[in-house]
């Protein structure tokens, strides 16, 4: 009966957590669609510098979204388009945003997922192994590969890696984009084999910075877990070198990182634009720098608000994982050890990225 009512009371905690955290989701995307509208909406703008005088007439925004009115009558027909889906039509071509994000929503998504996949197959095994044998000769070869993947710049080592591995090795395409569900019928440019093939390139340009930083970040936490009282306890009762490694150290060593993957993967949505323009991938950062340049706002405006909707859904799905991985997290009081845990990793990667010097 104890078991029974300690489970259900684990259970509401952590239905209370998850409440809270949509609740605090909620609250920021209001937030800045508040903020967009005062933007877009509330503060004048030239327009004439932008357009032409025959485009000048029809490059209203209001017009393009759909609002009219008082402030109070636009920003509540502004927000009942964004709930009901509808972010107007284009500037030019008249076209609905919602399908331009719909056709370049899954690239950037692919881009990024597939980003985070492959930095942390970078970092895992080399932040463990040099954890695992520090000041070795791996581990110093190994900050020299950090220093030069954090210095690097996203648009050059993309334009290099196309160079050497689609130029002049013709290993992979320079570009492009394959459709891994839907894609034209007759084309070979398709499927899941085609679709990875063609993203290669750009995941590993994209992945080479935050590899770089996440390699260092789980050295820190793993070497810093070795030292903790309950790892020697384990090896005292005599548990085998693995059984600690599984059971006390990547576990406890890893809850940092799960934390740092969930915010850096919103912060990963911006640099998509440099990879996208080094490899025409016609993604929402591509898309969002084209708007830019022609003045078209109802894109702009859709893709900011499509984008925090993306960010604020992907941080609570990682809040959710994390309330049912760290038994800290659902204790009575989570969100004060959530908040406390999240403290923990700024000091962490401090510590992480001063120990990337070599010295």
């Amino acid at each position: 009966m104890k078991n029974r009512a300690e489970g259900a009371n684990v259970g509401n905690n952590v239905a209370g957590y998850i409440v809270k955290r949509l609740v605090w989701g909620v609250f920021l995307l209001l937030a800045v669609i508040a903020v967009t509208y005062i933007v877009f909406f509330v503060i004048p703008t030239e327009r004439s510098r932008f357009v032409t005088r025959n485009e000048l007439s029809a490059s209203d925004i209001r017009t393009a979204i759909g609002v009219h009115g008082s402030v109070f009558q636009e920003y509540g027909q502004y927000v009942w388009h964004l709930a009901h889906g509808s972010l107007g039509q284009s500037y030019r071509g008249h076209v609905q945003v919602n399908s331009l994000i719909a056709n370049a929503a899954p690239v950037t998504g692919s881009l990024v997922l597939g980003g985070a996949v492959t930095w942390l197959l970078i970092a895992f095994p080399m932040g463990i192994l040099s954890a695992l044998k520090p000041r070795s000769l791996f581990d110093r070869a190994g900050m020299i590969l950090v220093l030069a993947g954090i210095s690097v710049h996203p648009v050059w080592l993309g334009l290099i890696l196309s160079y050497v591995f689609g130029w002049k090795l013709r290993l992979f395409p320079l570009g492009g984009y394959c459709d891994v569900i839907n894609p034209p019928p007759g084309s070979e440019c398709g499927g899941p084999v085609q679709w990875a093939y063609h993203l290669i390139l750009p995941w590993v340009t994209f992945a080479t910075l935050y590899g770089a930083l996440y390699a260092r970040m789980i050295r820190a936490t793993v070497a810093e877990t070795l030292n903790e009282e309950y790892v020697r306890t384990a090896r005292a009762k005599g548990a085998s070198e693995w059984r600690v490694l599984r059971s006390h150290v990547f576990r406890n060593a890893m809850l940092p990182i799960v934390t740092m993957t969930g915010m850096d993967i919103g912060v990963a949505l911006g640099g998509t634009i440099f990879v996208e323009n080094v490899f025409g991938l016609n993604g929402l950062g591509r898309t969002m720098t084209r708007a830019v340049q022609t003045y078209d706002l109802p894109i702009v405006l859709g893709v900011l608000i499509f984008m925090t909707l993306a960010i604020v859904v992907f941080n609570l799905l990682v809040d959710v994982v994390y309330a049912f991985v760290d038994p800290r997290v659902r204790a009575s009081r989570a969100v004060d050890a959530e908040e406390r845990i999240r403290g923990e990793v700024a000091p962490r990667a401090k510590r992480a990225f001063a120990e990337s010097v070599p010295g």
